[in-house]
C-alpha cells in the first residue's frame, strides 16, 4: 500500500490514471476502469476527457456505487460522470456498465452483477477483474456505499448489492469487497484537509473504517489539500 500526498491533486491524479490507461492500451487490450462519485473526482474526470493519449473506445467503465435515483437526477453518480467524462470524451454507451438507480435496488444490483459476470465468463475469470478501481472516502470512513454499520460490509460472495443506509434513510447500490479485492489496482482519491485525520486512521488500520478494509500491494491513497 502506498500513500501519495500532493499539493497538485487534480493534475497529479489525472496524470497517474491516464498513464495507467495508456500503458495498458499499448498491448491493444480493453482497460477496465471503475469510477467513484462525489465532488472530488469530477475535475479529474474532466481533465481525463481531454487527455490525448487515451483511446476511449477501448475503455470499459463501471461504477463503484449509485444512489437510488434515475440517470437524470442531480444526485446521480452516472449523471456526474456523463457530464464530466462520457460525453466530452465521446465514450460509446456500449462501453459503460451503468448501475440503474431508477430500478428497485435489488434488481439494479442483480442486473449490474449479471453484466459483470457475463464479461468475466468471456474472459475466463472467477471474479471480474478491474484494471483500476477509483474510490472516494467520506468523513465517516465509508467508501463506495459501504457505510459503517451496514449489511454490505459483511458480504463475501456477491459483487454488487443493495445496501440500506440508515443515516440517509435510503438505499444505495454498491460494489462489495470481493469485487474491489479482485482489481489489479485501487486508488483512493481524498482531497481536502477535513478528511485527512480519517484517512490517516484508515490507512493505519487504527479504526474500523470501511475504507481501511481495502488493503494490499496494489492500493494507493492520493491525499490532497
Amino acid at each position: 500500500m502506498e500513500t501519495i500526498r500532493t499539493e497538485n491533486f487534480e493534475s497529479e491524479v489525472t496524470r497517474w490514471i491516464a498513464g495507467r490507461i495508456a500503458t495498458a492500451q499499448e498491448d491493444g487490450g480493453i482497460f477496465r476502469l471503475s469510477l467513484c462519485g462525489g465532488g472530488t473526482p469530477g475535475p479529474v474526470y474532466r481533465r481525463l476527457a481531454e487527455w490525448e493519449d487515451i483511446d476511449w473506445e477501448r475503455v470499459l467503465l463501471t461504477f463503484g456505487d449509485e444512489r437510488a435515483v434515475g440517470p437524470e437526477h442531480e444526485d446521480s453518480n452516472y449523471r456526474m460522470v456523463k457530464e464530466a467524462l462520457i460525453d466530452p470524451a465521446r465514450i460509446p454507451g456500449s462501453n459503460v456498465v451503468r448501475i440503474c438507480g431508477e430500478m428497485d435496488p435489488a434488481e439494479a444490483a442483480e442486473r449490474c452483477e449479471g453484466q459483470l459476470k457475463k464479461l468475466a465468463q468471456i474472459a475466463g475469470e472467477a471474479v471480474f477483474v478491474h484494471d483500476l478501481v477509483l474510490l472516494g472516502m467520506g468523513g465517516d470512513g465509508h467508501t463506495a456505499s459501504l457505510f459503517p454499520g451496514t449489511e454490505a460490509l459483511h458480504e463475501t460472495e456477491r459483487w454488487v448489492v443493495p445496501n440500506f443506509v440508515p443515516k440517509f434513510d435510503s438505499w444505495r447500490i454498491t460494489m462489495t469487497y470481493p469485487l474491489i479485492a479482485a482489481a489489479k489496482e485501487v486508488a483512493f482519491l481524498v482531497n481536502g484537509a477535513g478528511k485527512h485525520a480519517v484517512a490517516e486512521e484508515a490507512i493505519g488500520g487504527q479504526n474500523d473504517h470501511p475504507a481501511g478494509r481495502v488493503r494490499g500491494e496494489g492500493v494507493r491513497w492520493f491525499i490532497g489539500g
